[in-house]
């Protein structure tokens, strides 16, 4: 092992912590990841345990060997999905994220050496892996407790794991996470903890929690973040698909959104019930069904599922956005997959796994198969888990596009709840609706988290994820991030915009059906241009402009889905008091942007958003191109 050491750049701290110990590992290959989450060589079940004080120790997690991976459960409902307060940051930097000092009263510096003093007492894993996928990723490294093994199998799936034999000569980390589980209950009263650390050489991640996804995935997402503040670009927060119709057209759709907008399900095929027959919606008042019939669905091509890289030396001359995959594996949540029969494709892939995969918050008997249907029990909320995860290594995707592409269209999905008239809310979106780039811009600064997110603790109301929908997990300012959208934005004019809705449009439960019909209705037209007559502006300016009609594969929407106005059960009088609800909240979420830093066209955008302006005001500032 410390051959393969010598031959990595190192920073101090590190070489002190790990040149005078014996008892550390760097992994071999994958199996020899998932053989240490085990504990010990022929065990089925292992408990990850921590002293926390003499004496008294706590078990965070267990794991389970299955037929096709390995399972792990938190004994914590609350360490089952992500805190969206998690992250501070520990250095002295540029940022408008909590810093350490402010929350916790004094220095990072202090606790920095009380895990680096915990570390050197431990048994360790050091795992090398590319930060952003092993194709444009950046070196890296993970350092933290042995029997934690299954965290660093999720990070190498997740980043891209470099193997000890595969180490280059050189190797100097660009990032390290160093992960310390029993400090959130020593140190953090209980709480999840990420600590960024932007050091002048590598940008550090103190990861006080064994849950993957506020640090394995979204603090490696803030590394990128980082990088592309530093070197002017952005690692979109995205899902990519390339759709190819029945007719051999060929769109490319990327999908922005929060946390639970539909960036998986985009590329998923659209569900159909056990008669083969696709439901719309369901009207929630009158329990009516609107069913409609495709002869055939459009064939996927996955190209990303929630970080799209969008470095320059991507993009090429067709004036398009040009995307390109940051991870090496997908952290899935499954929760809709409630049964047997759901979505066979990922049932499929997940039961008959060609590779070991590790599940998170699902059900899972030692050497049985593990079934993504069977979702763990939240016991305090007598209900099965809302965030069960399976990470999909993207080599083992059907169809899966390994290159950069063009982005044909930009969406972006807010989760949308239950509009009537008598209790209005912002859910007034139609099927989907054409954006401006201006009301594109304002979309992914305001990203309303939405309605009943299922991955993140605090999930109630409308709230706003911040900028890009990935401010979450950014480390440095807005204003920096919404500049560089807006600049981004200005250098790709030929990729255009829309808006979609999940879960209801107006009175109709559609779950993520709105999606699935403008993928396939967009494809099928082959062509992302409409002409003023076949639009509609929407009674709300935020939302762009309506479809006119619409008919996908010789069928014809009802146009209470293209308008919800027209919906008896809202009405006028309920859209606009949504509408309203709408608009203040955009008015709410923009004001702070208004800063020195901001780009002047961006200044005039928030500027006619917080003074009312109508559909043509925009268009002005920056015009659609029909």
């Amino acid at each position: 092992m410390r051959e393969i050491l010598q031959k990595m750049i190192l920073p101090e701290e590190v070489k002190a912590l790990l040149n005078y110990k014996e008892n550390y590992i760097i992994p071999t290959s994958r199996e020899h990841l998932f053989e240490l989450a085990m504990g010990k060589e022929g065990h089925t079940t292992f408990e990850v345990a921590y002293e926390i004080e003499a004496g008294k120790s706590i078990t965070e997690a267990d794991v389970v060997k299955c037929k096709n991976g390995i399972a792990v459960n938190y004994r914590e409902m609350y360490m089952r999905r992500r805190d969206p307060d998690c992250v501070v940051i520990g250095d002295q930097g540029e940022t408008d994220k909590p810093t350490y000092e402010a929350r916790y009263g004094e220095s990072f510096e202090g606790i920095r050496k009380e895990t680096f003093a915990w570390l050197a007492k431990q048994e360790l894993i050091v795992l090398p892996f590319m930060a952003g996928g092993n194709k444009l990723g950046y070196e890296a490294l993970m350092i933290g407790p042995k029997n934690a093994a299954f965290f660093a199998a999720a990070l190498g799936d997740l980043q891209g794991f470099v193997a000890a034999k595969e180490v280059r000569q050189g190797f100097t980390p660009r990032a390290i996470v160093y992960v310390a589980p029993p400090f959130r209950h020593t140190h953090f009263n209980g709480k999840q903890v990420v600590v960024h650390n932007r050091l002048k050489d590598v940008h550090e991640v103190f990861s006080y929690n064994l849950y993957p996804g506020p640090s394995a995935k979204k603090g490696i997402y803030g590394v990128l973040l980082n990088i592309g503040e530093q070197e002017g670009w952005v690692t979109l927060h995205a899902s990519t698909v390339k759709v190819i119709t029945p007719y051999e057209n060929v769109l490319t759709i990327m999908h922005e959104g929060a946390s639970g907008g539909g960036k998986s399900e985009m590329a998923e095929q659209m569900h159909k019930d056990s008669e083969g027959r696709t439901l719309l919606g369901k009207n929630k008042i009158t329990g009516d069904k609107t069913y409609i019939s495709l002869s055939a669905s459009c064939e996927l091509k996955p190209v990303t599922d929630d970080m799209a890289m969008c470095r320059p030396d991507l993009q090429g001359e067709s004036n398009k956005l040009v995307v390109a995959d940051g991870e090496e594996g997908w952290f899935l949540r499954v929760n809709h997959i409630n049964e047997y029969g759901v979505d066979p494709h990922y049932e499929k892939l997940c039961t008959h796994a060609k590779e070991p995969l590790i599940f998170l918050n699902i059900e899972a008997i030692p050497n049985a198969t593990c079934l993504i249907w069977e979702h763990i029990m939240d016991k305090e909320l007598g209900k099965p888990c809302p965030n069960p995860r399976v990470i999909m290594p993207r080599r083992l995707v059907p169809q899966i596009v390994d290159e950069a592409v063009e982005v044909d269209i930009r969406s972006f999905g807010v989760r949308a709840p239950l509009c009537t008239k008598e209790e209005p809310t912002y859910g007034i979106m139609g099927l989907f609706h054409i954006l401006p780039p201006p009301l594109a811009w304002l979309w992914r600064l305001v990203a309303p988290r939405g309605h009943a997110n299922p991955s993140i603790l605090d999930s109630e109301g409308m709230k706003s994820e911040g900028v890009g929908s990935y401010w979450p997990f950014a480390t440095g300012k807005r204003v920096d991030q919404a500049n560089l959208l807006l600049e981004q934005m200005k250098a790709t004019p030929s990729t255009r915009y829309i808006l979609i809705p999940n879960q209801h449009i107006g009175a109709y439960e559609v779950g993520f059906m709105s999606q699935w019909i403008t993928r396939e209705y967009l494809a099928r037209r082959g062509s992302v241009k409409f002409n003023e007559s076949q639009l509609e502006e929407s009674r709300c300016p935020l939302l762009g402009y309506s479809l006119e009609n619409l008919k996908v594969d010789g069928t014809d929407l009802p146009k209470v889905f293209l308008r919800t106005h027209l919906q008896p059960e809202v009405g006028i009088e309920g859209y606009d008091k949504g509408a309203k609800i709408l608009q203040d909240f955009f008015k709410q979420e923009l004001k702070q942007y208004l800063t020195p830093e901001l780009h002047p066209l961006g200044r005039q955008i928030i500027e006619c958003c917080l003074t009312d302006g109508d559909l043509q005001a925009y268009n002005d500032l920056w015009p659609i191109r029909f």
